[in-house]
């Protein structure tokens, strides 16, 4: 996939300024298990959130504040939250769409939360049973109380490519979408690939159109057309230098039909690698993570890389790239 970008935008990549460093933003615990049929188990996600505090990861999204009733695999999030080891230098955001959530969150000692919205009135009404407009006003609640409390809020947006139910989104809502989200207090914007629908094109569209500064914007692609790497390298080029991504490449959205897949975060590191960009996560250890959790949900890993393909990274750095 990263040959794929080099092929169709030689220049742009020849030309590119790509970050010195990255930081990984580690879904796997919230939007990787969220999905899953099976209840897993409290126990397990508190090993696997203890297991990714170890990696060299500064960033664990731990759980979601939601309703049981329409998620109930975060049903469990207080007892999550009070039976993590939390590893001074890694932040464990969780999802807080409202402010029962959120009012819950602060009772178990939360210190950064999201809040989501998105590019899509379909999917928006689907999901949280609204418009869009009428979303970002229920945000704006949750925002003014995080923010007295003290704590740190992402926003995330949704369908920024495409959506399960409408189609084509334009890249117009998508910017006022994140900057209404900026502007209220998100000191992040991870732009959400959520069915996996985007190209190099859309995403060079999507980015030039959202005016949020770079520096404050993150990428969320999902793979579920095996696109997610080639256009990561493009946000790349374009100066974005956060990457949502799950260990495994477990999970998905489940109110988006067809999003299977977060990108795998060994895929992601490993594509950082070949770049010759920073990231500071202990490669050996994140492999074994997913591994683990690949064994405990008892589905296959869906991340491409093995350990000895840690052994070639410069031979394929000179073949991409060159």
């Amino acid at each position: 996939q990263i040959k794929n970008a080099y092929r169709k935008f030689p220049e742009l990549l020849a030309a590119a300024q790509f970050p010195k460093k990255v930081k990984i933003v580690e879904v796997s615990p919230r939007d990787g298990l969220q999905n899953e049929k099976g209840v897993v188990p409290t126990e397990t996600k508190i090993e696997l959130i203890n297991r990714l505090s170890k990696t060299g990861l500064s960033v664990v999204e731990a759980t979601s504040f939601v309703s049981p009733k329409w998620v109930p695999q975060m049903g469990d999030a207080s007892e999550v939250m009070k039976g993590i080891t939390r590893a001074e230098n890694v932040s464990y955001p969780v999802l807080t769409p409202n402010l029962k959530g959120l009012e819950a969150a602060l009772k178990v000692g939360a210190q950064e939360v999201s809040v989501f919205g998105a590019a899509s009135e379909a999917f928006t009404k689907k999901n949280i049973n609204c418009s869009i407009e009428e979303s970002l006003d229920r945000f704006e609640k949750v925002m003014e109380v995080a923010l007295e409390e003290g704590l740190k809020v992402r926003g995330y947006v949704s369908c920024v490519m495409g959506c399960p139910y409408q189609g084509d989104v334009d890249p117009e809502i998508v910017a006022e979408v994140a900057k209404r989200l900026y502007e209220m207090g998100c000191y992040e914007i991870s732009l959400g690939d959520t069915i996996g629908i985007g190209t190099m094109d859309k995403t060079i569209a999507m980015l030039d159109a959202v005016n949020v500064p770079t520096e404050h914007v993150a990428a969320h692609f999902h793979n579920t057309y095996n696109r997610a790497i080639e256009n990561l390298v493009i946000a790349l080029a374009r100066g974005v230098a956060v990457i949502d991504s799950s260990v495994a490449g477990i999970g998905g959205c489940p109110y988006a039909k067809g999003a299977s897949g977060n990108v795998a975060t060994e895929d992601v590191l490993y594509m950082l690698d070949i770049l010759g960009i920073e990231h500071d996560v202990d490669f050996k250890n994140l492999i074994d993570v997913g591994d683990y959790i690949s064994s405990e949900i008892k589905k296959d890993n869906l991340s491409k890389v093995l350990l000895e393909d840690l052994d070639f990274i410069e031979e394929r750095r000179q073949d991409i790239i060159e």
